[in-house]
C-alpha cells in the first residue's frame, strides 16, 4: 500500500523534490482464477475478431479473476515529472490498446521534425484490412491522410489504422515493434516491452505487451509535449470515410470529464479495463493511469477521482511569465540609456501543494551591476533562482528586452549636429 506522495525528476529546469501527502488508498492485487485462466488461453483469432461491444460483453460476463477497482495507479504532474499518487505503479501489466500510445508519440515526433506530413497519404496493405478486434474496416489498397488514420488510431482505436500507419513508418510492424522497445528505454520504461503495434491478445506461445502505470505515465508526460496528440486524443466524434463511418471515442472522460483531453483506453479479458487519462484545470494538467479494473465505468470513475483529488490539493504556482520584467535594473555603461529592466526568458512556476506557496517559494537574481554596450535584444544578462522551501526548482535566464546602441563618439554628435 503506497500513499499520495511527491517525487520527481526536473523538466525545463524545474523540479520538485518535496514531499506531500495525499490520500492512501488500499489496492488488492489481482488474483488469477482457473476461469481467468481458460479465458486467457483463447487463441489470438477468435479475441481479435471481437468488436468492442463484443469485448465489452463478454468482460461484464467474465470478471477474469481481477480485484477491487483496479490493480495499479499513478498520477503524475508532466511539467516537473512529480508522481503525486502510485500503488503498485511498477509492475508490469498488460497494455491492451494502450500499447497504442507508443505509436502514438512516435508518429507525433516525426509530424514535429518534419519527417512526416499530416497530409502524407497511407495505403492499406492486406495484412493492415485483414485485422480483427476494433477497427474501421479498411480495404487493401484503400488510402487515407496520415492525419485521418490517427484519427483512427486515437479515437476509435482501430487495429487496421495502426497497422497500415506503422508499416508505413517502419516498413513492417516488426521493425515498428524495434523503434517502439526503442523508445521506451530511451524515456527509461523499465517496466515495459512491446511485441505488437497495437496490443491485442497473444496468440499462444507469444507474449503480451506490458508496461507499468508508471510506465504509462511517463509516456504520456512525453507525449504532450506534442501538440497533434491532444489536438487528436480531444476528439469525441469525428466522419471517417466521407462520412460513412463515424468515429467515437472509446475515453468516456472527454465527455464527462471537465478539462479532459486524452489520452488513451485499452481493453482485453486479461488486462481488465485500463485508461491514461489526462486534464487541465487553472493551468495545471495531471495525468492519470488506471490499470485492471474488471469494470469499464469503475476504471473511469477511479481516474476522475484521482484527477479531482489532485486538481483540489495541488496547484502550479505561477512565479512569473515569458517576457515579464524583473524589479531589479541593471546599469549600461557606455550608452544612451543609462540602465535596463530584464525580462524573464521563460515561464517558471512550481508545483506545490495547495497554501504553501507563498511560505515556501522565494526569487533571487543573479545579475551584474553593469554591462557594457552595445546589447541586442534577447541577450542573456543574467538568471534568476526560484526555490521552494530551500531547494532550488527552476533557474530561468533573465534577457535584455530590447537593443541598445553604443554611445555615439564626441566626432560623430558633432557631426550629426552641422
Amino acid at each position: 500500500m503506497k500513499a499520495f506522495s511527491v517525487s520527481g525528476e526536473s523538466l525545463a529546469g524545474i523540479i520538485v523534490s518535496r514531499k506531500f501527502r495525499l490520500i492512501a488508498v488500499t489496492v488488492a492485487l489481482a488474483a488469477l482464477t482457473s476461469s481467468h485462466t481458460a479465458l486467457a488461453a483463447r487463441r489470438h483469432h477468435a479475441a481479435a475478431s471481437k468488436t468492442p461491444a463484443e469485448e465489452e460483453s463478454a468482460a461484464s460476463e467474465s470478471k477474469a479473476g481481477l480485484q477491487g477497482p483496479y490493480t495499479e495507479a499513478c498520477v503524475l504532474e508532466p511539467v516537473t515529472g512529480t508522481v503525486i499518487f502510485e500503488a503498485n505503479d511498477h509492475t508490469p501489466w498488460p497494455t491492451a490498446s494502450l500499447a497504442k500510445m507508443m505509436l502514438m508519440l512516435i508518429v507525433a515526433e516525426k509530424i514535429h521534425d518534419g519527417s512526416l506530413k499530416l497530409t502524407d497519404n497511407v495505403t492499406t496493405s492486406r495484412k493492415a484490412a485483414e485485422m480483427g478486434g476494433s477497427q474501421v474496416y479498411l480495404k487493401e489498397g484503400e488510402t487515407f491522410s496520415l492525419d485521418d488514420m490517427m484519427k483512427a488510431v486515437v479515437v476509435h482505436s482501430a487495429n487496421d489504422a495502426v497497422v497500415a500507419v506503422a508499416e508505413y513508418i517502419a516498413g513492417s510492424t516488426d521493425a515498428f515493434v524495434v523503434m517502439m522497445n526503442q523508445k521506451a528505454a530511451a524515456l527509461g520504461m523499465k517496466d515495459s516491452h512491446y511485441y505488437s503495434v497495437h496490443g491485442l491478445p497473444p496468440a499462444r506461445g507469444q507474449s503480451a505487451d506490458v508496461a507499468s502505470a508508471y510506465d504509462q505515465a511517463i509516456l504520456a508526460r512525453e507525449m504532450l509535449k506534442y501538440p497533434d496528440v491532444t489536438r487528436w486524443s480531444s476528439i469525441d466524434t469525428a466522419p471517417f470515410r466521407a462520412g460513412t463511418f463515424e468515429l467515437r471515442n472509446t475515453n468516456h472522460l472527454v465527455r464527462t470529464y471537465s478539462g479532459c483531453d486524452g489520452l488513451k483506453t485499452g481493453f482485453y479479458d486479461k488486462a481488465g479495463f485500463n485508461v491514461v487519462a489526462t486534464a487541465k484545470r487553472g493551468g495545471l494538467r495531471l495525468v492519470a493511469v488506471v490499470l485492471g479494473s474488471q469494470h469499464k465505468l469503475t476504471n473511469f470513475k477511479e481516474a476522475a477521482e484521482m484527477l479531482s483529488q489532485g486538481f483540489l490539493n495541488y496547484e502550479m504556482h505561477s512565479v512569473a511569465k515569458k517576457g515579464m520584467p524583473v524589479a531589479q535594473s541593471v546599469a549600461v555603461a557606455d550608452a544612451e540609456t543609462a540602465s535596463i529592466k530584464p525580462v524573464w526568458g521563460g515561464d517558471a512556476g512550481v508545483f506545490v501543494k495547495r497554501g504553501d506557496a507563498n511560505n515556501a517559494i522565494k526569487v533571487d537574481y543573479n545579475l551584474p551591476p553593469s554591462i557594457e554596450a552595445p546589447v541586442k535584444a534577447g541577450q542573456q544578462i543574467g538568471t534568476a533562482n526560484v526555490t521552494a522551501g530551500g531547494k532550488s526548482v527552476a533557474t530561468i535566464a533573465l534577457l535584455a528586452p530590447s537593443d541598445i546602441a553604443k554611445k555615439a563618439s564626441l566626432t560623430k554628435r558633432l557631426l550629426n549636429i552641422f
